[in-house]
């Protein structure tokens, strides 16, 4: 059973951003496959740093895509992405020194961040995004 099941709650209506979330939404139910398969060790460093890789890509291109709209919460929004990055870089830096392990609080943690991220503030900017012909 994956941890998060893509639907239309998750989509913000522009179809690049929709398949990027789509494929951290994969890493996300990868990492929780490997937890419930006895494959955490194996799997999770590489999971973690494609999941962090990925994300600071899609932080990127969604805030260029949000300058070019002129999108008036860009700040905010930018301030997120940075809080979880580096949230993000703070697992990684733990899990690679061994202080860590994957385990369901930090599965939790980011299904939570990106559903409700999507759900909010990236839900927010689809019309504005829209309305200058971006898809």
């Amino acid at each position: 059973m994956p941890l998060i099941t893509w639907n239309d709650n998750l989509s913000v209506g522009v179809q690049s951003i929709d398949k990027q979330h789509g494929v951290l939404v994969a890493t996300l139910n990868e990492l929780h496959e490997a937890m419930m398969t006895g494959q955490a060790a194996e799997m999770t460093g590489k999971l973690l740093n494609r999941l962090l890789t990925y994300t600071r890509e899609h932080f990127s291109a969604e805030e260029a895509m949000l300058s070019s709209a002129g999108y008036p919460g860009l700040d905010s929004h930018r301030l997120e992405h940075r809080e979880l990055t580096r949230k993000v870089e703070g697992y990684v830096t733990r899990f690679n020194k061994g202080e860590i392990s994957l385990n369901p609080h930090l599965l939790h943690f980011l299904r939570d961040w990106l559903t409700i991220h999507i759900q909010r503030e990236d839900r927010a900017y689809g019309s504005c995004v829209l309305a200058h012909g971006i898809h």
